[in-house]
């Protein structure tokens, strides 16, 4: 039995510049996972997890959990996945083993919050396919690979920096110049330790899920037609990184004003909806940084000392949003 594990993303500064030739850091976090186990078997099988149920109590209760989930579970993802690892290995002439598997998942990182949940899934799955054949994969590879399964398969609004984070399993400074993408396929990606950063919340509220395709697919048309504000945003944010990665390498902590400032050119190009900006008003208003760790339902932040991560999480409790500390791989 190979068992993989791939953990939830927070983009710290940049995002969501790395879908479009900027700089983003971002890490990883273990309070909640996505798992994959797999098995040699005489037929190649699926299995889904418990969300992707097919009876139900009633009526309300179906519509419940599509509201909630979506119509799309991780069997796709699996499906695809198994494609993509596929295809890339016959392009390389990898020769891979006769046999079968089957594969099951599970998962439980909240639903459509911007925390790259859809990718740990497909990022166990690559690495527990490439455990059962023998098979290595270069990280940068890796990423484009897991990138390709939603966005090229699916036709999922994506970037890189969720899948260099699981990749690369910490902390991860990424430079996504359009030169390296264009000559060699995927930037520049240098690994630090989670010493270096600040102290970091992350608060959410369930009931602001919306799937990451919502926000991604409108930037991509905006950008694409050179949308002045569009482009300037990109610049910026490439800019807001470099000066996060320049404190932090100094041993400087102090980034709250740069994180709020991410928020705010997000802002200025796109319609936020008055839930998510209660999130990150709520925890401006005891002194705390705050920005969307994707694509909105969830913030990450920082905060000075354990006296101002009480106060959040009495102010967050009173919008009923909830408040961890982030276990950063």
């Amino acid at each position: 039995m190979i068992r993989t594990i791939a953990y939830p993303r927070a983009a710290l500064i940049g995002n969501p510049s790395d879908g479009y030739f900027g700089k983003t850091i971002a890490f990883v976090f273990k309070n909640f996972s996505a798992q994959v186990e797999l098995v040699e078997s005489p037929l190649l099988r699926i299995i889904p997890c418990d969300r992707e149920r097919l009876s139900f109590d009633n009526r309300e209760q179906l519509v419940g959990e599509i509201r909630q989930s979506g119509y799309y579970g991780g069997v796709r993802l699996i499906k695809a996945t198994i494609k993509v690892f596929s295809n890339y290995c016959s392009r390389e002439g990898l020769t891979l083993s006769d046999k079968n598997f089957t594969i099951s998942y599970s998962s439980n990182i909240p639903d459509r919050l911007g925390l790259a949940g859809s990718s740990a899934i497909v990022t166990a799955a690559m690495k527990a396919m490439m455990e059962f054949y023998g098979i290595d994969i270069p990280n940068p590879i890796l990423a484009n690979l897991i990138l390709s399964v939603e966005k090229d398969e699916l036709s999922i609004g994506a970037g890189l920096q969720d899948r260099v984070a699981q990749v690369y399993g910490c902390p991860v400074y990424m430079d996504f110049n359009r030169q390296l993408m264009d000559s060699r396929g995927y930037g520049e990606y240098i690994p630090f330790d989670k010493s270096m950063l600040p102290n970091v919340f992350l608060a959410y509220r369930t009931n602001l899920s919306e799937g990451s395709e919502v926000t991604h697919n409108d930037l991509a048309t905006r950008y694409a037609k050179g949308e002045g504000a569009v482009v300037d945003a990109m610049a910026q944010w490439v800019s807001l990184t470099d000066e996060v990665w320049s404190k932090l390498q100094a041993g400087n902590k102090s980034i709250t004003d740069l994180i709020n400032r991410n928020f705010d050119i997000r802002s200025s190009i796109l319609n936020i909806s008055t839930g998510n900006r209660t999130l990150v008003e709520t925890a401006r208003s005891v002194g705390a940084g705050a920005k969307f760790t994707g694509s909105g339902g969830a913030i990450i932040g920082t905060y000075s000392d354990e006296s101002m991560f009480d106060q959040l999480v009495f102010a967050m409790k009173e919008i009923n949003a909830v408040v961890i500390k982030p276990d950063i791989a």
